[in-house]
């Protein structure tokens, strides 16, 4: 707790055995309230080596993908009552060691969201690809043209939020894999909340979960498309599903597949 505000880790996994005990081990325990994990049908021991450590598990029966499994990650943290929500990928490609200071930004209510970047770092050095360091700043310059921002990049995987955010964005009706998570930053900052940012190191390695470059380019049009989409959406010439008044929110009377559960 920070600020008497209830903080909650979430780790959306997929084949993490091999990373899980080490992102987990450097999570600062004395701020952080829960931590809650979800495995979207591993082929590995995922979810053995969460509840070996204690996590609260949920495992789904079908792979629902990136975005499904954020979902998930979210209804469960809103359900126990959470102030602050962090998203932390278990394959120890972001330190853990940065939570508290994501966290803190969001407890003293000096933003509405936080996103760790690993470009106001060196991304290079850390081991990203060439051709996704290219990518992510072309990406983020068009991004920033079209959703009239000044970040240095919406696609980092180690984020955090308020309840509020979590709770008023039509989370449900956007993608179910990895564009995900470039719709919800389309939405947050549609919805005009304040996003702030913190330099991050970052590490590439055989063990940390990785796209393919055809993945990659898939990826890079789903960007294009949701900043497109949100700049005709601002301006009022037409407005796409998750841009829509009635537009889903997440369900938190839904029932979540726990495997584990710590309380």
């Amino acid at each position: 707790m920070l600020n008497g505000k209830k903080i909650v880790v979430v780790m959306p996994a997929y084949n993490a055995e091999k990373t899980l005990k080490q992102t987990y081990s450097e999570i600062y325990k004395d701020i952080v309230d829960e931590i809650i994990l979800t495995d979207d049908k591993s082929s590995d021991n995922t979810k053995e080596i969460a509840k070996d450590l204690n996590i609260t598990t949920i495992v789904h029966k079908t792979n629902r993908g990136y975005g499904g499994n954020q979902k998930s990650c979210y209804t469960a943290a809103l359900k126990t009552n959470a102030d602050i929500v962090i998203m932390l990928h278990p394959d120890y490609q972001y330190t853990p060691k940065l939570i508290p200071a994501i966290a803190s930004m969001l407890a003293f209510e000096e933003y509405d969201a936080v996103i760790a970047s690993r470009m106001l770092s060196n991304a290079l050095e850390g081991g990203m690809p060439l051709y996704k360091y290219i990518a992510n700043k072309f990406l983020t310059s068009f991004q920033n043209i079209f959703l009239g921002q000044h970040l240095s990049e919406y696609h980092t995987g180690f984020r955090g939020f308020k309840r509020s955010v979590l709770e008023n964005l039509p989370l449900e009706d956007c993608d179910e894999d990895f564009i995900f998570d470039n719709e919800m930053l389309a939405l947050i900052c549609y919805s005009g909340y304040k996003i702030g940012e913190i330099s991050c190191p970052t590490k590439y390695f055989p063990d940390a979960s990785s796209i393919n470059f055809i993945r990659s380019c898939k990826y890079g049009l789903g960007v294009l498309s949701v900043s497109i989409k949100y700049f005709l959406a601002y301006t009022g010439i037409y407005k796409s599903k998750i841009f829509k008044q009635n537009a889903r929110k997440l369900d938190l009377n839904a029932e979540l597949p726990y495997y584990h559960k710590t309380n």
